[in-house]
C-alpha cells in the first residue's frame, strides 16, 4: 500500500473548501431558521401546494448542510487514524491503514458527488422538473423505446426517493408511447435532469421486426423547470384555445368513461399541451395550464439567454440531432456522446441506474459554460 496520505488529505480539504465557499454554509443556516419559521406556522397547510414546497425545500437544505458538516468531520477523522497509525506498532499499524484507506475511498467518491451538487447554480436549477419524452424515428421501435425511457428516468426518481407522478401518456397503436410526460418533485430535480435534454438513440434486434433485422430508432427527451406562483407567467384566456376528448389508453380505467382529457394550445407560440391522467376536466386542465406556464418561462429563459450570446457575439449550436446512443446489439454499451461516459452494463442503465451520465453531463455542461 503507497497512498500518500498527507497528499491526499491536502487535496479532500482544498476540494472541501472549494465546495464550501460556494455553498455559503452561514447564509443556508440562515436559510434553514426562515423555511423553519414557515413550517411551524400551522397556517401553511392552507395551500397544501406551498406547504409541501416549504417542506421539501427544508428538508433539503437541512441535508445538504448535514452532508458539509458531516464531511468536515469524516476527513477529521481520516486524518486521526492516519495519525494514530503513525504512532501504532507495526501488527497493528497496517490495520489502521487498510481501514485508512478504505475511508479515503469512501470519502472521495461522497465528495465527488457533493461537488457535483454544488455546479447546480442556474436560474431556474433547484426547481422540480417536467420531463416530456416523445418517440422519434423507428416506428413501433422508437415508441417502445420512448416507453423504456419513462421507465428508467422513473425508476431512476425511485431509487433517489423522489416525488413523481405522471400527468400524461399518449399510447402507440402497436406497443409503447407516442409521448408522455411526468413531473420529479424534488429540490434541484431541474438542474440535475436537465443534462438529459435531447435525442437519445436505441440499436438493438427489433422484436417487431418478423426477421430480427437490427432497428436504429430514436426518442426526444425535453426537460423544463416546475412553474412556481411566483413566477407570473400571465396567459389571457384570448390566447387560449382548449379542446376536450376522451381519454385514450388501457380499458377499464375511470378516465375513460368521460370526456375529461384536455388539450391547451397557446396561440401565440403555437405551444400544444395534453394532459388525461388526472379523472376530471378540471384537474387535467390545471395540470395542463401549469405545464404550459413552465415551458412558456423555459421559452422565455431560452430566449433571454440567446439574446445575451448574441450580444457577446458568439452563438453556438446545440448539442445536436443525438446526445446518447443506448446499443443492444451487436454489442452492449451505453455512452454518452458529449461526455464520452460508457457503461457496458445496460440492463443496470434502463433499470435507473443513470447517476454517473447525469454527473458526467453537469461536469461536460459546466466546463462548456466556462469556455463560453
Amino acid at each position: 500500500m503507497n497512498i500518500d496520505f498527507p497528499t491526499e488529505i491536502s487535496s479532500l480539504r482544498d476540494t472541501l473548501g472549494n465546495i464550501i465557499a460556494v455553498t455559503h454554509p452561514d447564509e443556508l443556516k440562515e436559510r434553514i431558521r426562515d423555511l423553519s419559521q414557515q413550517a411551524g406556522d400551522p397556517a401553511l397547510w392552507d395551500d397544501q401546494e406551498n406547504a409541501q414546497r416549504v417542506t421539501s425545500q427544508l428538508s433539503y437544505a437541512q441535508a445538504k448542510l448535514k452532508r458539509l458538516e458531516s464531511m468536515e468531520e469524516r476527513v477529521d477523522d481520516l486524518e486521526a487514524m492516519v495519525e494514530l497509525a503513525g504512532e501504532a506498532a507495526d501488527e497493528e499499524r497496517g490495520s489502521l491503514l487498510d481501514s485508512a484507506a478504505q475511508d479515503l475511498k469512501k470519502i472521495q467518491t461522497d465528495l465527488a458527488d457533493l461537488e457535483i451538487k454544488t455546479l447546480l447554480s442556474g436560474d431556474y436549477d433547484e426547481r422540480s422538473a417536467v420531463v416530456t419524452i416523445r418517440a422519434g424515428v423507428g416506428g413501433v421501435d422508437a415508441a417502445d423505446f420512448a416507453q423504456m425511457l419513462l421507465r428508467m428516468y422513473l425508476r431512476w426518481a425511485e431509487h433517489n426517493n423522489y416525488s413523481t407522478k405522471v400527468l400524461d401518456t399518449s399510447y402507440a397503436e402497436e406497443a409503447g408511447l407516442k409521448s408522455a410526460t411526468f413531473e420529479v418533485n424534488a429540490p434541484y430535480a431541474y438542474g440535475t435532469l436537465s443534462v438529459e435534454a435531447g435525442t437519445h438513440r436505441l440499436v438493438r434486434l427489433s422484436p417487431f421486426d418478423n426477421q430480427g433485422r437490427r432497428q436504429t430508432s430514436f426518442a426526444a427527451v425535453e426537460v423544463i423547470p416546475l412553474i412556481e406562483t411566483t413566477d407570473h407567467i400571465e396567459i389571457p384566456e384570448s390566447d387560449l384555445k382548449v379542446d376536450v376528448f376522451r381519454s385514450s389508453g388501457p380499458g377499464g380505467q375511470s378516465v375513460n368513461t368521460t370526456d375529461s382529457a384536455v388539450r391547451m394550445t397557446h396561440i401565440p407560440t403555437g405551444i400544444v399541451v395534453s394532459m388525461q391522467n388526472e379523472k376530471s376536466q378540471i384537474q387535467n386542465r390545471a395540470a395542463a395550464l401549469r405545464v404550459l406556464q413552465s415551458r412558456l418561462l423555459q421559452k422565455r429563459h431560452e430566449e433571454e439567454m440567446a439574446q445575451k450570446r448574441a450580444l457577446a457575439g458568439d452563438v453556438k449550436a446545440s448539442w445536436g440531432d443525438q446526445m446518447r446512443s443506448y446499443v443492444l446489439h451487436p454489442y452492449q454499451m451505453v455512452k454518452d456522446l458529449r461526455t464520452g461516459w460508457e457503461d457496458g452494463n445496460t440492463s443496470a442503465v434502463f433499470d435507473g441506474q443513470i447517476d454517473d451520465f447525469i454527473n458526467a453531463g453537469i461536469r461536460w455542461r459546466k466546463d462548456q459554460q466556462g469556455n463560453e
